[in-house]
């Protein structure tokens, strides 16, 4: 299946976009969000592809998909770096209790 003249260099404006973007977050899937508004699968998975590079892939994840405010974006990062600050800290004590040299009896 080819592509029509007029299909070549489509342009979407933002909105529409965010639309797509929106209705795949909240689990329709892409191939039937395309079959529905007559675009291809992979342009909607390239649009995916650019926004979680545009919004971190931590915010992204955390978010289910939804576009963050910078806000909320700066809330998740700080939360996903309190766990990791915790994680590391477990990490360190652990390492202390097992580099213990064992004691003879």
């Amino acid at each position: 299946m080819g592509k029509g003249e007029g299909e070549r260099h489509r342009n979407y404006d933002p909105e529409f976009k965010q639309e797509v973007l929106r209705l795949v977050a909240e689990g329709k899937p892409i191939y039937k969000v395309a079959e529905d508004l007559g675009i291809r699968p992979n342009l909607i998975s390239a649009w995916r592809k650019r926004e979680k590079k545009e919004m971190g892939a931590v915010a992204f994840a955390q978010s289910g998909g939804k576009v963050l405010t910078p806000e909320e974006e700066n809330k998740a990062l700080r939360e996903e770096l309190a766990v990791t600050r915790r994680e590391r800290d477990i990490l360190k004590k652990a390492l202390a209790i097992f580099s213990k040299e064992p004691q003879s009896r």
